[in-house]
């Protein structure tokens, strides 16, 4: 009878948590996106989908792909995704368990991405971003509710710089931390390392032109981009426009000396092993 009513009663402040959590995730929700209903529903299922999957896990592992932001993980170049395994590969290793989700800082229509281009523009000249200020007021409430879960951001380039400037929004979140891989060198200037964060701008092959203003290197992928998006999609294999900007170096392939190592080191000396 006690085992029943001890039962009982965690199911009961299960249920109190939760509610207490929905009705603060709706709070939120409101306050963030006041007049545009179609983000604020979709904080609300991104919010409610990660807190009911993170729940019990040791890490929550949140990719902000590169790029626009929206590239769900099927679209990735192959080689972001080798680092978000390479992360969760890690924490398994060292006995810990995980739940991984993405974050969309923008939309999928193109007449979207017009918008897109103002707001990173401005969000490269300021260091500012109204969307990395909206992830960290959810990681904050995410944070509240699942206190025995550590979050990590995970991002490269454009991905990168957003992440960062999520996490100085937050400088005081003790259970977040921040992996970011060849930030975009126009955020170079407003980024901020903390004792939380691993930085890395070289994958310890090449240099990386994008991270050291090397304008040239830069321009000749752009310049070279629309060739070769519409080359393949004549061939009958259509990509999308990101994966034709290819710069050499701008590449953090998991395998790569200056990937895997740095972020090893980082995750056994933050975490330590739970085995």
């Amino acid at each position: 009878m006690k085992q029943q009513i001890k039962q009982t009663e965690t199911a009961r402040d299960i249920r109190e948590k939760d509610s207490d959590f929905n009705r603060e995730m709706n709070e939120l929700a409101r306050t963030l996106f006041k007049i545009r209903p179609e983000k604020r529903s979709q904080a609300i299922t991104w919010l409610a989908d990660t807190y009911r999957k993170a729940a019990g896990k040791d890490f929550l592992i949140a990719h902000s792909p590169g790029g626009w932001g929206n590239t769900p993980w099927d679209g990735l170049l192959e080689w972001e995704k080798s680092i978000v395994t390479g992360v969760t590969v890690t924490l398994e290793k060292l006995g810990y368990s995980h739940y991984v989700t993405q974050y969309f800082r923008s939309g999928m229509k193109s007449f979207g991405h017009f918008k897109d281009i103002y707001r990173d523009i401005r969000f490269f000249l300021t260091g500012r971003s109204g969307r990395a200020e909206a992830l960290a007021a959810m990681l904050q409430l995410l944070a509240k509710h699942l206190p025995d879960t550590m979050i990590i951001l995970v991002g490269a380039s454009q991905g990168a710089a957003f992440n960062n400037a999520t996490v100085k929004n937050v400088p005081d979140m003790p259970h977040l931390f921040s992996i970011e891989l060849g930030t975009f060198f126009p955020y170079m200037k407003h980024r901020v390392i903390m004792e939380r964060t691993l930085a890395i701008d070289n994958n310890g092959i090449m240099r990386d032109p994008m991270c050291e203003r090397n304008l040239w290197a830069g321009t000749k992928s752009y310049l070279g981009a629309p060739y070769r998006w519409l080359k393949l999609r004549l061939q009958g294999r259509p990509i999308k426009f990101t994966h034709c900007i290819n710069t050499p170096g701008h590449e953090y392939a998991w395998e790569y000396p200056g990937v895997h190592t740095n972020i090893e080191k980082f995750l056994k000396e933050k975490f330590g092993s739970n085995l």
